[in-house]
């Protein structure tokens, strides 16, 4: 083309080369002969080791061999940060095409290491290295490793993250059941090198039945594993989020870690000997540091059904938090077709996701029959419900019941799911008679969760 630059035609060139490789390989497994030697070809002439071309090679293998890509792959994909670069390139009159090559082929690393997956039986090695290179996907997309597949972290995802997030999962998901699941756990050795996952998590909870022995124990140990990682990152949100107002009613303790210096000072002034150069102090002034708390009962409801694993495990681990709160009374119930209390096991998610049952269809009034005899004093209750609410039968009657709670004076949270991603499918029925009566429904991020019920407890 008349007056483009040779060299500029040649950079956008090598990145296209790597782009239709990466398609041809996503879309077709097998090599296509020109495509792989021009790509060598490129990646061998920008200085960067051919074996970020191998989908064999794991990021983390080919990183441990060239360390100084590392940093390179974090926030790789993240829009705002190749908006800032190209900014800063075109502000000094040139685009830098030769990074955008580097970036084309360090793109197509973590891509075609994450999207092909393959076919037929996978090993628990295999599942790990696809694990940790979705780590690195998700870290060259901004978040941290797990995020988006419905793991363990509290930061929001990008907008990008969070439509990426579900295909991740399903991914996963799909690799775990190629892979025989149950004799990996019975033996320590394959075992240890699983990490845990949502995705492994829910074939864990499906096939606990079938589990014996070491493979049982084993089992146990990746469950309580991913639990206890989970907590620590909600109890953390919940810390960090409101506490109550100050109750002023109540005398503030004398003692010097509330003194109040600044008003003491203030209020004494009149008091100021300029003889002396002097401040005579006849009162003291404290601080309130008392909370109001109310006695509060906190009713959980949530859908056992194959559609809500992930809100599963992370609502039994949230109401186990806030049952450790002072002066709130939790209560949590899990249904499909049948309802089960599983109050007496709150302090412990990890005894009640054994007890679940995931699977099978959902039946909303048969756990609202179970937890309305639980609203004593409705005005002092709040119960959250967790659903998609696509119901096994007719939607009426559970909504009927709903809303027959909603005006005895319960606050009535109803949340899609409660996820890391915040992606949810709520039945578009109970969406618009959610919101006529004045309690729509909760983004499924779980950190909205959290600000409604400690807005509601404290």
């Amino acid at each position: 083309m008349t007056g483009q630059n040779p060299e500029a035609t040649s950079y956008d060139s090598r990145r296209q080369v790597l782009y239709w490789r990466l398609l041809a390989r996503l879309f077709d497994p097998e090599e296509q002969a020109a495509l792989e030697s021009a790509s060598l070809a490129v990646v061998e002439d920008i200085g960067l080791p051919p074996a970020l071309l191998d989908p064999k090679v794991s990021v983390d293998s080919t990183v441990q061999r060239h360390p100084e890509l590392a940093a390179a792959f974090d926030g790789l994909m993240v829009p705002e940060q190749r908006a800032a670069t190209a900014s800063a390139d075109d502000s000094a009159g040139e685009r830098d095409r030769a990074e955008e090559v580097r970036r084309a082929a360090l793109v197509s690393k973590v891509l075609l290491n994450v999207f092909a997956a393959g076919s037929g039986t996978v090993t628990a090695g295999q599942l790990s290295q696809w694990q940790s290179d979705a780590g690195w996907l998700e870290r060259a997309l901004g978040c941290e490793p797990g995020a988006l597949r419905g793991g363990r972290t509290g930061r929001p995802v990008p907008d990008i993250g969070a439509e990426i997030g579900p295909e991740l999962g399903a991914i996963e998901a799909d690799l775990v059941r190629r892979m025989h699941l149950r004799e990996v756990l019975a033996d320590p050795a394959l075992a240890s090198r699983l990490t845990p996952s949502m995705s492994l998590i829910e074939q864990l909870l499906r096939d606990k039945g079938n589990l014996s022995g070491v493979a049982l124990a084993n089992a146990k140990s990746l469950i309580r594993r991913f639990v206890d990682e989970v907590a620590e990152v909600l109890r953390t949100q919940v810390e960090k989020s409101t506490v109550g107002a100050l109750d002023r009613s109540v005398p503030p303790k004398r003692v010097f870690r509330n003194l109040d210096l600044d008003r003491t000072i203030w209020k004494n002034l009149t008091n100021w000997s300029p003889e002396e150069e002097r401040l005579y102090v006849d009162r003291l002034y404290y601080r309130h540091t008392a909370r109001k708390t109310t006695p509060q009962r906190l009713i959980v409801v949530v859908d056992q059904s194959g559609s809500m694993v992930d809100s599963m495990v992370n609502c039994t681990i949230l109401a186990s938090i806030f049952a450790g709160l002072p002066k709130v009374d939790v209560h949590l119930i899990a249904y499909d077709t049948r309802a089960i209390d599983l109050t007496p096991w709150v302090d412990d998610p990890f005894e009640m996701l054994l007890r679940t049952n995931l699977g099978g269809g959902n039946d909303g009034p048969v756990a609202m029959a179970m937890a309305r005899p639980k609203i004593t004093e409705p005005r002092s209750t709040v119960m959250v419900w967790i659903s998609d609410f696509y119901e096994f039968s007719r939607s009426q009657p559970l909504f009927e019941g709903i809303e027959a709670v909603h005006r005895s004076g319960v606050k009535f949270i109803p949340v899609g799911s409660v996820t890391s991603s915040g992606r949810q499918e709520v039945n578009p029925w109970f969406r618009e008679r959610f919101k006529a009566l004045g309690t729509p429904v909760v983004s499924g991020h779980i950190r909205g969760l959290v600000h409604e019920l400690k807005t509601f407890l404290t």
